[in-house]
């Protein structure tokens, strides 16, 4: 490929997408190698509609194929939670200063302690900012239980923040 082509502009970012939605490192480089052949492929049905609008476009390629391949391990579709099945009783969120004082590796393991599901709706929805209509129709869920995996991972966090610093450690006291 030429020099400055498509591969390696985008290819770090979509790399970094793809290792939210793997399982591990090796899944996350196939994902993206998928992803470029399938946008090699389909390219002609990409159209610019504004700076940015091609990563966007190529994002979406990729994150399919991620939540395809998901969807064929069946390991979403099991936990995500219906509605229905939500806790009416969801603890409060922890203030906005009580979560910035926590260390930004400690936030990210948090994350990654999440049960698959909520992860993935809280991954979408707060960090590659899709709607839940969006997150519904690429996961084959209603709206109503992407809103509802969504608070169901916010719950969990603020758990794990509240419980982060109701036990102090040496490190967390020189911050």
């Amino acid at each position: 490929m030429r020099r400055g082509g498509r591969y390696e502009t985008y290819g770090s970012r979509l790399l970094a997408l793809c290792r939210r939605y793997a399982r591990d490192a090796a899944e996350a480089e196939d994902l993206m190698q998928d992803a470029f052949v399938k946008i090699f492929r389909v390219i002609g049905h990409f159209r610019w509609t504004r700076p940015g609008s091609l990563y966007s476009w190529m994002a979406r390629v990729a994150l399919n194929l991620a939540f395809d391949s998901a969807k064929k391990r069946k390991r979403l579709a099991q936990e995500l939670v219906a509605v229905e099945d939500l806790p009416t009783d969801l603890p409060e969120e922890p203030d906005y200063e009580e979560t910035l004082s926590v260390p930004a590796e400690t936030l990210l393991a948090m994350i990654a302690a999440l049960p698959e599901g909520y992860r993935t709706v809280f991954r979408l929805y707060c960090i590659d900012e899709l709607s839940h209509k969006e997150i519904a129709a690429l996961l084959g869920i209603k709206e109503t239980s992407s809103s509802a995996n969504l608070a169901r991972a916010r719950a969990k966090l603020a758990a794990s923040i509240r419980e982060y610093w109701r036990h102090p450690s040496p490190k967390k006291t020189q911050q």
